[in-house]
């Protein structure tokens, strides 16, 4: 309860932020904006002045001339202000977008930053979709108000021609103002549900995505579209109820606004008949009727932005607002140190103990696949210290006392499952392009092959997720990418799964050689990499049970020999 009646205020709390540091654009923004809705409002009372003019007797050419003239200067106003206001506020509404995307998008991109139960899909959708329609509040504010500039100048100038003219206009606008609010409350509501709804199936996708291949291996891609298209569904009932909100208020609006124009122009009509205003006032009020029309729409369809930003910036404030898991440190591990687990008690990790000296090569042998992936989350900060027993200690610093930069800069866990991301294979193996051991992590993984089949070597495009790339070369590619980062610790999770045993053995001994000097653990069961280790842990029911090399261990431990022999 105490989360949901916080949430309002936090989306609020965005909206002022983003207006706060754009307070100058939107100044020009609605100066200039506001002088084109007044030159709008302003051309049918001088088309009035210039009738009048015509019908009067004893008017001079030249007094025609100047106010011809003065609709020149009224349509040149028009033409300058709406180009540079709209130029001013666009580029203040994108760059705002940019700071919010950039913001969510940092939240997201750490693992443990945030306590934010949605999917990365979800999270994709706010940091674009949502982050657009917030920054939309640095056009709607200037519009609302230059809109109600021109309302303003058009009560005023048909006031002066006849006071219930200009009160019309004023009740009019009120009441039409009210409709609209109780409206757009309902589309802020209808907007931030399917907003929610299709960042799920555009989670559930990416997921689908994700796990395509290995749903066909087993027949499970069928059930998999039936439960996307469940969400999508369930998605694409909700944007009907939103256009169908979004369409009856746009209707009523008009309607609205029809209705007071034509309600001036009979008003006009009926006074002009009556003899209370001329005939040049008539024109005016004719004239005012028709151009009101589109600061009236304007104005009455700033409620329904005012809510979809609002409704948007509270689905950001769930993740910018979201808790912290946890609190880093701010130390730093000394340099060139080695690993220590301490009595870890996470997940299948019952009591974990072992310790790394610094420039080991270590290979850890997991009976369970399970237990595995619990240490390798644990190591790659996946999981907040406080989430588990024990201790972790890294170049002789706890874990918890450092700062989570610090600790991606001195260890690299690279995951089984690596991602690659579309670009070449350069910008795959080393994405910040500072790396000087990129040729040697190339030749090390035995990616020299990919490279030398292709004429743009290093350069050779890749798509998204590796998608013209074998299972064994993304993997390959992953590994050298972590072997190009060059850590002082480097733990590999079942780096060669997808690549034949000969290949296989070439690796690991092109790895040991390579990372000769530095900290090195190997999560496997393959023998090639136990073989190349300096030791063997054995990794069962979540502790070390048996600590020797390789070789000792097919000779003595037949439960060994059977869980890593092929």
């Amino acid at each position: 309860m105490t989360t949901d009646t916080q949430r309002p205020r936090e989306g609020a709390a965005i909206l002022r932020t983003a207006l706060r540091r754009n307070i100058g654009a939107m100044a020009w923004g609605t100066l200039l904006m506001g002088l084109y809705q007044a030159g709008e409002t302003a051309f049918p009372i001088a088309l009035g002045l210039i009738v009048e003019h015509t019908m009067r007797d004893g008017r001079s050419l030249e007094a025609l001339a100047l106010s011809i003239g003065a609709l020149a200067v009224i349509i040149t106003t028009v033409s300058l202000s709406w180009r540079f206001g709209m130029r001013i506020l666009q580029k203040a509404n994108t760059t705002e977008a940019h700071r919010w995307r950039v913001k969510v998008a940092a939240c997201g991109l750490q693992p443990v930053a945030r306590d934010v139960d949605l999917k990365s899909g979800e999270v994709l959708t706010i940091a674009t979709e949502d982050a657009d329609q917030t920054a939309d509040i640095i056009e709607v504010v200037p519009l609302l108000i230059s809109s109600l500039v021109a309302v303003l100048v058009a009560a005023v100038a048909l006031g002066l021609a006849d006071i219930r003219l200009g009160l019309l206009v004023i009740a009019g606008t009120v009441a039409i103002l009210s409709i609209l609010s109780v409206m757009s409350k309902r589309i802020g509501s209808s907007t931030q549900e399917q907003q929610a709804r299709v960042a799920r199936a555009g989670a559930k996708v990416a997921d689908l995505i994700t796990g395509l291949r290995p749903l066909h291996g087993f027949g499970g891609n069928h059930a998999a579209f039936r439960s996307y298209r469940k969400v999508s569904t369930e998605a694409k009932h909700q944007s009907i109820t939103v256009a169908k909100v979004n369409g009856a208020y746009a209707g009523t609006a008009l309607a609205l606004n029809a209705v007071l124009a034509g309600a001036v122009t009979l008003t006009a009509g009926w006074l002009a008949f009556e003899g209370r205003i001329n005939i040049g006032e008539l024109v005016m009020a004719v004239g005012l009727a028709q151009f009101i029309m589109e600061p009236l729409k304007l104005f009455s369809e700033m409620p329904k932005y005012v809510m979809i930003a609002r409704a948007s910036a509270e689905r950001m404030a769930l993740v910018l607002s979201a808790p912290p898991v946890m609190t880093p440190g701010s130390e730093r591990p000394c340099a060139g140190g080695g690993l220590e687990i301490d009595c870890v008690r996470h997940g299948t990790l019952t009591n974990l103990k072992f310790q790394v000296k610094a420039g080991e090569f270590v290979a850890i042998a997991p009976y369970q696949p399970r237990a595995a992936a619990d240490l390798a989350a644990v190591l790659a900060v996946h999981v907040p210290p406080a989430a588990y027993e024990g201790t972790v200690r890294i170049g002789g610093q706890e874990l918890a006392d450092l700062s989570v930069e610090a600790v991606r800069e001195h260890m690299l866990v690279n995951p089984y499952d690596g991602e690659i991301f579309a670009g070449t294979l350069r910008t795959n193996i080393d994405p910040s392009g500072t790396s000087r051991t990129v040729p040697d992590a190339v030749e090390a993984s035995l990616l020299t092959d990919v490279v030398a089949l292709h004429r743009e070597g290093l350069d050779y495009g890749v798509r998204d997720r590796g998608a013209n790339l074998s299972g064994g070369q993304r993997q390959r590619l992953s590994l050298a990418r972590a072997l190009a980062a060059d850590t002082d610790v480097l733990v590999l999770h079942d780096p060669t799964t997808a690549v034949d045993a000969l290949t296989e053995q070439l690796i690991a001994r092109n790895v040991a050689k390579l990372r000769r000097g530095r900290t090195t653990i190997v999560i496997t069961s393959s023998p090639a990499f136990l073989d190349a280790a300096d030791r063997v842990l054995i990794l069962d029911d979540g502790a070390i049970a048996v600590e020797d090399t390789h070789r000792n261990l097919l000779a003595n431990d037949e439960a060994y020999c059977q869980a890593v022999a092929r």
